[in-house]
């Protein structure tokens, strides 16, 4: 672990490496920077705009050292500081006319808690009215004035006396200050917000919060600490309107980039002797800094401002490009805003444009745009970041001083960028991450090629708001790295190695998130509308994890879905496992299932379906069961128990003394309802499948159970493991065995379910219909939690099955359908073993009406 995550910010270093943003940058000149590699990158975010002339300015470091030659004293207060007093005259003289004083701050942050209470000082008031989706610094009152719970809620922000109004919005800020007319000191705005999203106001905002402000003795403070100095094409943005406020912050490119200092310039309506007595900062005005600023203002005033200029000239080229950009990629690129070397582009990516693609998803969580900014970094070696509150939009900031070629340059790798995301090429995007040359990879969206787009999976359903429609939710996770190709067909083209570090990667970038949307109309009418939401961890990471987080994970996805209106929650694989069977989610205020019931019909039926196909009967069969002491386990257990000649029922032999007792209750059960077929019981997984003619397989185990090697010939094999039990190269090595996937259900009208699960379309695991059915009957009550599954509610979900039309899919095996020609393949290798006739099993015909 390097130093900085070790002793600085383990929490931003963890980000950074899991971004592989992690980089070591050992040298620094105009907009280059090295790594320690040597591999070099063009800077275009200049340390969110503090750095106006690149890294190392040599007229800055020659001030510097000019004022060490001189001996100039770095810190003296309290004195008359010449420096200081020659810088805040410069300013006075390049700012809008009207400023009678400046204070000198270390920081922006800083700058506005010194406007704060230069306003509060001079009103006697102590409101402060800002903007929502500000950025004014993260000290505890520029913090209240930046309004975003996010950074706010664990410092004890906002203070009393803070109140935002909408951004741009006059009608709004006069109605604030007519509501409360002795309550505001100041009104605190930025001229464009930076870390909001890069977003402009409408023309003439400015002047007219100035006249609102003068109308009501309230005083106007402009934040220009990120536009201010030359940033948008003017040497402040609120040149543009000519307004003079009543207060301007000013920071960042005052240093030059070399030293930190801020600075504050107040009317004669803000400055009182009251702040200018009780206002310090040991550090502000100092020397060094101050020479800095001054040989700052050389270098933006020099030549009738020629570089300011050039700014303007050149951002509006620039802009041009992206703009074009935005028209070429309308799927990837929403807006661009913002003015001279202050832009920034908004992704457009979110499951309407991206449906099928892990983009889509990123998009909508807001973490596509450091995603992208990874890539920019690693692939094309160039450096911007995202906004802090405008999540989707990347910002562009270079040192003032990049030219056209630089510009050119990145604007370049920008459109390359765009292009696989206007595709939705996730493999290629995000290539680097999963520890894979991009260039390696075949250009391939997750829609097959660009033209695809125009045939794209159809988009997701919305509600339709009418009380009589059903509303659920699905929870559902990766099984194994294998399934993310389900859901982003682009990741296919990454092996297991790869899919592995990639997921490392952005477990913790993601929340649980919105996958898929149906509507289900049911052969009775009835309509529900159902959501089914990932929880973005695999089946190993959710049992290496600490149960209660793991449930974490878990509830804060029901939650997602109770939020969005679902009135009941279906839990999908180990979901369900890792909540007790849902018991531990019955409080959160909407009803849950695990869907286990109507996943006990359909693996009987199944099974049912197999032996008949294959022609014999369960009566002179030995059945086992393995996973007997779970829920689908047991339930099994004791209808198959009804039919079957005899029974072993297997238990987890990691706890082999707890699972032999939950055994002789199992057993105890299916003998009050069947008292003819003997039992059993063992931990014994081997000895069991050497003498079982069925099995089934309904454990939370992620071992490969059922092997070639000890599979009794002529065996059915149904497998409700999610992930399977059964080693799949079974199916090469032991063709008499019949391995069928248990729980396959055909939906009514076969509805695109917003991704295919590794399905045909219209087809879901039972557990999903058992959901499905309970929300077209809006009974939303918990059903099917626990371990022991109520017998009477299988009955339930067996005639809510045949009511609204959701019947077995034919049968499966490994994830396809069993062709006649599988079945005859089958047949002739049972007889090999078995010694028996193939002619004995029952036609294709007769089984596929069987199973409708």
């Amino acid at each position: 672990m390097d130093r900085f995550s070790q002793f600085v910010n383990p929490h931003l270093g963890k980000l950074l490496n899991r971004l592989e943003m992690d980089k070591r940058f050992v040298r620094g000149e105009g907009c280059t920077l090295w790594d320690e590699a040597g591999r070099r990158y063009v800077d275009f975010l200049a340390a969110y705009g503090a750095l106006p002339f690149g890294f190392n300015p040599p007229e800055i470091w020659r001030a510097l050292h000019q004022a060490e030659a001189e001996g100039v004293p770095s810190f003296v207060q309290p004195s008359s500081l010449d420096a200081a007093g020659e810088l805040a005259e410069r300013l006075l003289a390049v700012a809008p006319p009207g400023f009678r004083t400046v204070t000198f701050t270390s920081s922006g942050a800083e700058s506005t808690e010194a406007a704060i209470k230069a306003c509060r000082a001079a009103t006697g008031r102590m409101g402060v009215l800002s903007c929502g989706n500000a950025f004014h610094g993260k000290t505890l009152g520029a913090l209240s004035a930046t309004h975003r719970e996010a950074y706010q809620k664990v410092f004890g922000a906002p203070l009393p006396g803070f109140d935002r109004i909408p951004y741009g919005d006059l009608e709004a800020l006069e109605a604030a200050l007519r509501s409360n007319p002795e309550q505001y000191a100041c009104f605190l705005v930025e001229p464009i917000q930076g870390e909001g999203g890069i977003v402009e106001p409408p023309p003439g905002y400015l002047a007219g919060a100035q006249r609102l402000c003068r109308e009501h003795g309230v005083l106007l403070v402009v934040d220009e600490v990120q536009t201010g100095l030359g940033r948008t094409g003017r040497l402040f943005a609120c040149e543009a309107e000519g307004v003079t406020p009543d207060v301007l912050t000013l920071a960042k490119a005052l240093g030059g980039g070399l030293m930190p200092i801020g600075a504050v310039l107040l009317t004669d309506a803000a400055y009182t002797d009251a702040f200018a007595e009780k206002h310090s900062s040991t550090f502000a005005g100092g020397g060094l800094a101050c020479r800095a600023g001054l040989a700052s203002l050389d270098l933006l005033t020099r030549n009738d401002q020629e570089l300011v200029r050039e700014v303007a000239r050149k951002g509006a080229r620039l802009k041009a490009k992206l703009e074009a950009m935005r028209e070429r990629y309308p799927r990837a690129l929403r807006a661009v805003r913002g003015r001279g070397f202050m832009l920034g582009i908004e992704l457009a990516a979110s499951r309407d444009t991206h449906p099928q693609s892990l983009l889509g998803i990123l998009g909508e969580q807001g973490a596509l745009a450091p995603v992208v900014a990874s890539h920019l970094l690693n692939v094309e070696g160039i450096r911007i970041a995202p906004t802090l509150n405008g999540a989707s939009v990347l910002r562009i900031e270079p040192p003032l001083i990049a030219s056209d070629e630089v510009c050119d340059q990145v604007a370049d790798g920008l459109d390359r960028t765009l292009s696989l995301l206007q595709q939705g090429d996730t493999a290629r995007l995000v290539a680097h991450l999963a520890g894979v040359p991009p260039a390696t990879l075949t250009a391939r969206g997750t829609w097959g090629s660009p033209e695809a787009l125009r045939v794209a999976a159809p988009r997701p359903v919305r509600p339709s708001g009418d009380p009589g429609e059903g509303r659920f939710a699905f929870l559902v996770h990766p099984l194994s790295l294998a399934n993310y190709p389900d859901y982003d067909r682009s990741l296919a083209a990454f092996d297991e190695s790869a899919l592995a570090r990639l997921a490392d990667r952005w477990s913790d970038l993601l929340e649980p998130m919105v996958v898929g949307e149906t509507r289900i109309v049911s052969a009775a009418g009835r309509t529900a509308h159902g959501e089914f939401i990932a929880v973005p961890r695999t089946t190993s990471e959710l049992l290496a994890m600490p149960r209660d987080e793991a449930e974490t994970e878990v509830r804060r996805a029901v939650e997602l879905a109770r939020d969005r209106g679902a009135r009941i929650v279906g839990l999908g694989a180990y979901t369900a496992v890792v909540t007790r069977g849902g018991l531990h989610l019955r409080k959160l205020g909407v009803a849950i299932t695990t869907g286990n019931s109507y996943t006990v019909v359909s693996a009987r039926e199944a099974v049912s379906l197999a032996t008949a196909r294959l022609g014999f009967s369960l009566r002179q069969a030995t059945v086992a069961v393995v996973g007997a002491t779970g829920s689908i386990g047991r339930a099994l257990a004791i209808l198959l128990a009804e039919e079957a000649g005899r029974m072993v029922l297997v238990g987890n032999p990691q706890r082999a003394e707890a699972s032999l007792r939950r055994l002789r209750q199992v057993a105890a059960e299916a003998s009050v309802r069947s008292p003819h077929p003997s039992f059993e019981l063992t931990v014994d997984v081997d000895r069991a499948l050497a003498q079982a003619d069925v099995v089934v397989t309904a454990t939370s185990s992620t071992l490969e159970l059922v092997r070639p090697e000890n599979a009794k010939p002529g065996a059915v094999v149904c497998d409700m493991s999610r992930p399977p039990n059964v080693a799949r190269r079974i199916q090469a090595e032991r063709p008499d065995v019949l391995v069928i996937d248990g729980g396959v259900v055909e939906v009514p009208g076969r509805p695109y379910l917003g991704f295919d699960f590794g399905f045909e379309r219209g087809l879901a695991y039972a557990c999903m219909s058992e959901t499905m059915m309970l929300a077209l009957e809006q009974r939303y009550e918990h059903v099917s939690l626990g371990s022991d599954l109520a017998m009477p509610t299988l009955e339930e979900m067996r005639a809510l099955a045949a009511r609204h039309g959701f019947r077995l899919a034919w049968l499966r095996s490994f994830d396809r359908p069993l062709a006649p020609e599988d079945w005859q393949r089958l047949q002739e290798e049972r007889a090999r073993v078995m010694g028996l006739q193939p002619s004995a099993a029952r036609t294709g015909g007769a089984a596929r009406g069987a199973a409708r």
